[in-house]
């Protein structure tokens, strides 16, 4: 499979890559932004996800709560997100209503700040610290990953703090903070709009031309990447009692970075993770859930990030009974022994297999096609990555895979967040 990708950036640096597709009569607009919790500063976190909840809010042209009524009265479907390394907005239109989506992309990258008066800024706050209280504080296992990050990284690395950030710092934030953050990182030549479906890439970059071209601003300079960081020299450890269902078992590593001269290496441990615990034959999966149901589960997987250094986790569910201690003690067994003999060949077949199946499901729709495309631009300069992937996976060979899992899956290297469940006190 091979999707014909074509690409142009505007005087403004814009980039736009389309990729038609007429087997339906829809567009995905996917617009990356450079900027996630990364590019913050110490005092200032959690900007970058304030911004994705502000871009709904109105601009200069659009009234608050029209972006959504507008698109999702023609039928279209609209949302964004945030990460560690970008923001992202999307919608998936009728190809009818391109010029609408994009005008109101416009409107919004040229003209938020018009709409972020005083009154939005203390609305949207209440909104994150709703959010953080639903999805971090008061659910089980919450701060997991948070602690995870403050654990694994160091202070005043990048990836150290989670994306929702300090709420002591939203509230001290001012308007003109707000105003100078979008001014630094929100510009056509930190961005990259990428569409796919129903329109010829000649009409898709005339629009573009049209409702972008006028944008000037320019982003502040774009830092270089932090000295990539090595696996940890100890393991580091973090205890959480808390009321939570039962035990459960973080196990996170350093892995490189996904992108530059580390992507192969990169692929390599992510493969290394999938051949331990992503099959069903898999060592964590066969003996530790299956046969000894020491774990009610056990998750693995590989977080690809760019700013010199990514990550590894191993997620165990301690069954009823069983002696946490002892259960991670088996999954570090489990790692020196991968690392010392690497995978099987039926392993890396069925890792290809499998990874192979995700990657063209996902490509299938054009919102998730559009979300890999505008991905790989945006944080890696490669558009093509769409239709090279398989070719790399493939290439990657079972020594490489042994030697990742030695070099950055030790258990020594590890760094762990342990919950283990207590009881509720009821009040007499």
């Amino acid at each position: 499979m091979h999707f014909t990708l074509e690409e142009h950036t505007l005087p403004n640096g814009l980039r736009i890559v389309v990729q038609p597709d007429h087997t339906t009569p829809t567009v995905t607009v996917n617009l990356w932004v450079g900027v996630g919790s990364r590019h913050e500063e110490p005092g200032r976190t959690g900007f970058a996800h304030l911004f994705e909840h502000l871009m709904f809010q109105g601009s200069a042209n659009v009234a608050n709560g029209e972006h959504f009524q507008a698109l999702m009265g023609v039928g279209g479907r609209l949302n964004a997100t945030t990460w560690f390394d970008r923001t992202n907005y999307f919608e998936t239109i009728p190809s009818g209503a391109l010029e609408l989506a994009l005008w109101l992309e416009a409107d919004r990258h040229a003209n938020l700040l018009a709409a972020v008066t005083q009154d939005n800024l203390d609305n949207q706050r209440d909104v994150v610290k709703e959010e953080k209280r639903q999805r971090y504080d008061n659910q089980p296992y919450g701060q997991a990953l948070s602690t995870v990050y403050a654990t694994v990284f160091p202070e005043g690395h990048p990836y150290h703090h989670s994306t929702i950030g300090s709420m002591e710092d939203l509230d001290a934030a001012s308007v003109q903070d707000v105003h100078d953050f979008f001014t630094a990182h929100y510009a056509p030549d930190n961005t990259v709009l990428t569409i796919v479906g129903d329109v010829t890439a000649e009409r898709a970059v005339e629009l573009v031309e049209r409702y972008f071209g006028h944008i000037t601003h320019r982003a502040a300079p774009r830092r270089g990447p932090v000295d990539p960081l090595p696996p940890l020299a100890e393991p580091a450890r973090v205890e959480v009692e808390d009321e939570v269902p039962n035990d459960r078992i973080h196990l996170a590593f350093r892995l490189p970075a996904e992108g530059g001269d580390t992507r192969r290496q990169f692929l390599a441990a992510s493969m290394a993770l999938d051949c331990l615990g992503g099959l069903s034959f898999s060592p964590l999966e066969q003996s530790l859930v299956r046969e000894e149901q020491l774990a009610n589960s056990v998750d693995v997987g590989a977080m690809g990030f760019v700013d010199g250094v990514s990550l590894g986790l191993v997620v165990a569910d301690v069954a009823e009974g069983v002696d946490t201690d002892g259960l991670e003690e088996r999954i570090c067994a489990e790692l020196d022994a991968f690392a010392d003999e690497g995978p099987t060949p039926a392993q890396m077949e069925a890792v290809r297999a499998q990874a192979e199946r995700g990657w063209l499901s996902a490509l299938a729709a054009k919102d998730e096609r559009a979300d890999v495309i505008g991905h790989y631009t945006c944080l890696h300069d490669d558009p093509q990555y769409v239709n090279t992937f398989l070719d790399q996976l493939a290439e990657v060979t079972v020594d490489e895979v042994r030697a990742a899992a030695d070099r950055w899956l030790r258990p020594r290297s590890r760094a762990a967040v342990v919950y283990r469940a207590t009881q509720s006190q009821e009040v007499a």
